[in-house]
């Protein structure tokens, strides 16, 4: 992949993130926002998990894959903003070679497995409203594990390929990554070697991994719309409608930006456009979850009364 007309190469050992380093003056202020963002985020997700765990009426396919979903944002979460948090607070930008092909790997793993698994989770919601009569028999505890770790091996697979490629590739000149965090495309921008194979390669698996589980997505709602729309009493298409609008507007977001970020071209009027949505679904999504998709759920506002009660005796 190298080109041996390069000439004098300078091996990079490190990279400098210039995120936000056009905006030094509000470095104070994003430091603030993401840190309370952070700890909503680790404290909602966190909680859902332990709620998953320990009440027995959540111990139902949904919620499996529900705390599955928290469990993945937890450390989703974790793997971008307490980097960036640091280096907003003592303005030190620099990444080593390692620490950001790391983070790469990291977060492309936990971005692929998120799409699968909200698909995952529409095929829940899909059987639950379509097939009721099915749904016991297809979501068995091992169906249901199947699909859960298929979604994580799949999106940890996935990264791994990316990551072995840009690991073997050779950078020179400059090291500055016109982004918040270590991504595919700002770091291949940087390598003395021709793009051309890696970005076909990264919008191979974006269309495996995000637009192919969103179609899947959008066809079983659109199933779940139309039967939905069957159901003749008032009272039962909002319930049906409560138990799946949470998340289509987490799906609809996730997937959204995703798309626009890895599957459009990166022009230059949309390489700024591209890092503020990136924001979108690495720090909005993982705080969404636990807000909109599930401390809005019935059973799960019953099983947090039912855990704070049992604290307070």
């Amino acid at each position: 992949m190298g080109n041996p007309e390069q000439g004098n190469q300078t091996s990079i050992t490190e990279f400098v993130l210039r995120g936000f380093g056009t905006l030094p003056e509000l470095h104070l202020l994003l430091f603030l926002l993401f840190f309370i963002i952070y700890i909503i985020t680790m404290a909602g997700n966190v909680l859902i998990v332990v709620l998953v765990v320990a009440d027995q009426h959540l111990h139902t396919p949904m919620y499996f894959f529900l705390g599955n979903l928290s469990c993945l944002e937890t450390c989703y979460t974790t793997t971008i903003l307490p980097r960036m948090l640091a280096s907003l607070l003592t303005e030190d930008w620099t990444i080593s070679f390692n620490a950001c092909i790391t983070q790469y790997y990291f977060f492309g793993s936990l971005a692929g497995t998120e799409c699968l698994l909200l698909s995952v989770m529409s095929y829940d919601r899909y059987l639950a409203i379509v097939k009721p009569l099915h749904y016991a028999a297809r979501m068995t505890g091992r169906s249901c594990l199947q699909l859960a770790v298929g979604s994580w091996v799949g999106g940890f697979l996935g990264s791994s390929i990316t990551t072995v490629l840009i690991s073997q590739l050779t950078f020179c000149g400059l090291n500055v990554i016109d982004h918040f965090f270590c991504d595919f495309y700002p770091i291949v921008k940087l390598s003395c070697n021709d793009p051309q194979l890696m970005e076909t390669l990264a919008f191979t698996l974006c269309l495996i991994f995000s637009l192919v589980p969103f179609l899947l997505t959008v066809m079983s709602y659109m199933s779940i719309i139309a039967t939905i729309l069957r159901i003749p009493s008032t009272t039962g298409r909002q319930k049906a409608f409560s138990t799946c609008s949470s998340h289509l507007t987490v799906v609809s977001i996730f997937y959204g930006t995703i798309i626009i970020t890895y599957m459009f071209p990166t022009t230059k009027p949309l390489r700024d456009f591209k890092k503020v949505i990136s924001v979108l679904y690495t720090v909005l999504t993982p705080l969404v979850n636990p807000l909109v998709y599930s401390l809005r759920n019935k059973k799960v506002k019953q099983a947090l009364r039912k855990a704070c009660r049992t604290c307070r005796f």
